[in-house]
């Protein structure tokens, strides 16, 4: 049975005979078609076709008598048998009789064309239209169905030419990618293996200053946009010369096969002076943009494994420029110190991890006695690390690297958390012991500081005031609202301050009355020789002086000798720390062991 919605499509009959026009709508009209357009000649069905060109697929078939004037069936066939996009329209040819004339054709594998007899019977009409209908949309939901496989096919292939094309390149740039660049130096390394071929290749690793300050004022488009700009300025400086790839956001690398050092410093100076010569401009504002460049030598003579390493040595470099000041050209040097350092760095990361996870850091106490009557006021908390091997690693190793590795605000907390667990789980008789917390120079960045300080001390129940935080007098000055906000903050919970190595800035009295700390600790460089230097006696007086007139105590570090003590003594010093009374331990000292008379 024809479905309702084929039985909508238009029926063009062709008819100039009225009374077959009359038979052929009531036959059809009983079977339920209705919608018909009429045509007289050969042109009013080319009219009729035009009306549906957005919508060919709407016509059904056409009826058309053999003898209609002005129209070749041959022609119309060819035109409108296969209508563009794959549209197929029938069409029934009434005539006289059905006996072969020179005008019968063959009309090839499409078959839509079929020669009716004008006194055929109304179920042979009946049969033939809805034959012809059926056939018409079956092609046309085939050829749809090609069509739309073609078009995954193509759309699949595209597909994959871009996965392929970006597996090897970035998206935003068009450059080659990291990994691109590292299979070109692969290939240069695997010359350069060969006894019969050594090649020197150099590669540039270009990294924008300040380009995430942009990024934060104008948004990642216009980043985005500047960065195409900046990599179309290098191209034309590089007159495409290397292999440029985008190695991270704003670090792009410049490989230079079969180039020297010497040829690469020239190069990278080119890229410098487009880029100096440059102006983004932003609505009113224009940035000028500069680069930082890295230089590391591929030399045939030099032993290296992996692409990486060199791409790493030249970023190591990169850094070297940032460091020195920016906009700069540096050549890496594995003598370098600095460079050195940032190896160092590297390899303390996986042994402080692996200290939080096994435990390997530990606490030492070393007594700051009274130096009056010899009692101990309180006990410096000093942390070490003990390695794989058992041996106890300094803070003067690890913590430098700490600070540079972002890792030193969970030693800062670790130490606080240790510290008050510790006093807390000292037994009642010794619950007067107080503990003094070295705590780092970016400590106060850390916003986890405070929250964690009162949380402990709510926790376990030990009184604020047996606890006190030193920070060094160079961190207080470098980050002074900060620093003085927080020690407010601190000391609100009951805990106390003291300002260490105290002398050894140059802006020191200046901020002492503006820090509301309680201790003063004066610089060991100033005690060490404290006996046979007049210089460091009077330093050592004024300190003292100053201190004792703002309402705070001194407390003197690296004390070693009994003459020293006796000095301190007659300055007025409140405290000493060192050697002498005792060397930093696990274990607390035994309380007022100490005779000041005994050591003089």
């Amino acid at each position: 049975m024809l479905l309702d919605s084929l039985k909508q499509e238009v029926i063009i009959i062709a008819e100039i005979d009225e009374s077959s026009i009359v038979r052929i709508i009531e036959e059809l009209q009983n079977k339920g078609f209705y919608n018909f357009k009429f045509a007289v000649n050969g042109a009013e069905i080319h009219k009729i076709i035009r009306e549906y060109y957005e919508n060919p697929e709407a016509i059904g078939l056409i009826i058309i008598s053999k003898d209609l004037p002005g129209c070749e069936i041959k022609d119309l066939y060819k035109s409108f048998s296969q209508w563009d996009g794959g549209v197929f329209i029938p069409l029934i040819v009434l005539k006289k009789d059905l006996t072969p004339d020179c005008d019968d054709w063959n009309f090839g594998s499409q078959n839509l064309i079929y020669h009716l007899k004008q006194d055929y019977s109304p179920v042979e009409l009946q049969i033939i239209v809805n034959f012809f209908i059926c056939l018409k949309n079956e092609k046309y939901l085939r050829y749809k169905q090609q069509e739309r496989l073609l078009t995954e096919l193509s759309e699949r292939k595209l597909v994959d030419a871009k996965l392929k094309y970006l597996v090897g390149h970035d998206e935003l740039t068009g450059l080659l990618n990291r990994s691109s660049l590292e299979q070109h130096i692969q290939l240069t390394l695997n010359r350069n293996s060969s006894r019969n071929f050594s090649q020197d290749s150099v590669l540039l690793f270009i990294d924008l200053d300040r380009f995430s300050l942009l990024n934060e004022l104008e948004g990642f488009d216009v980043g985005d946009r500047l960065l195409i700009d900046v990599i179309g300025l290098i191209r034309n400086a590089l007159n495409n010369v290397g292999l440029f790839a985008r190695i991270d956001s704003d670090k792009f690398g410049l490989y230079l096969e079969n180039c020297t050092v010497s040829q690469a410093e020239i190069w990278s100076k080119k890229i410098r002076t487009s880029l100096d010569n440059f102006r983004f401009v932003i609505g009113a504002i224009a940035y000028n943009i500069t680069a930082s460049i890295g230089l590391s030598s591929l030399n045939s003579a030099k032993s290296m494994i992996h692409p990486r390493e060199l791409i790493y040595q030249a970023h190591q470099a990169c850094c070297m420029a940032k460091t020195n000041g920016r906009n700069m050209v540096w050549k890496y040097d594995s003598d370098d110190t600095v460079i050195r350092e940032r190896h160092r760095d590297i390899c303390w990361v996986p042994i402080l991890r692996d200290a939080f996870l096994n435990k390997r850091f530990f606490l030492l106490f070393q007594p700051v006695v009274n130096l009056i009557n010899g009692d101990i006021s309180h006990y410096e908390v000093l942390i070490r690390l003990r390695g794989e091997n058992g041996i106890v690693i300094g803070p003067g190793e690890f913590i430098p690297a700490a600070e540079r590795m972002g890792l030193i605000h969970g030693i800062d907390l670790w130490v606080v958390e240790n510290t008050i667990d510790y006093l807390a789980a000292l037994p009642i008789e010794l619950s007067h012991i107080a503990l003094a917390i070295n705590l780092s120079s970016v400590a106060f960045q850390d916003e986890s500081l405070l929250p964690t300080i009162k949380q402990k001390l709510e926790m376990t129940c030990v009184r604020a005031e047996r606890i006190t935080f030193e920070i060094t007098e160079t961190a207080a000055i470098d980050n002074f609202k900060q620093t003085r906000s927080m020690i407010h903050q601190i000391r609100a919970l009951g805990c106390h301050f003291a300002l260490d190595d105290f002398g050894a800035g140059f802006c020191s009295f200046n901020y002492l009355k503006r820090f509301p700390v309680d201790y003063v600790k004066i610089d060991g460089q100033f005690i060490q020789n404290l006996v046979n230097d007049e210089t460091d006696q009077v330093l050592v007086h004024s300190m003292h002086q100053i201190a004792k007139k703002l309402g705070k105590k001194t407390i003197a570090e690296f004390v070693e000798c009994p003459k020293t003590i006796k000095l301190l003594r007659e300055i007025g010093v409140n405290y000493g720390q060192g050697y002498i009374f005792g060397k930093p331990s696990e274990q607390l000292m035994e309380q007022n062991i100490f005779q000041i008379n005994d050591v003089l």
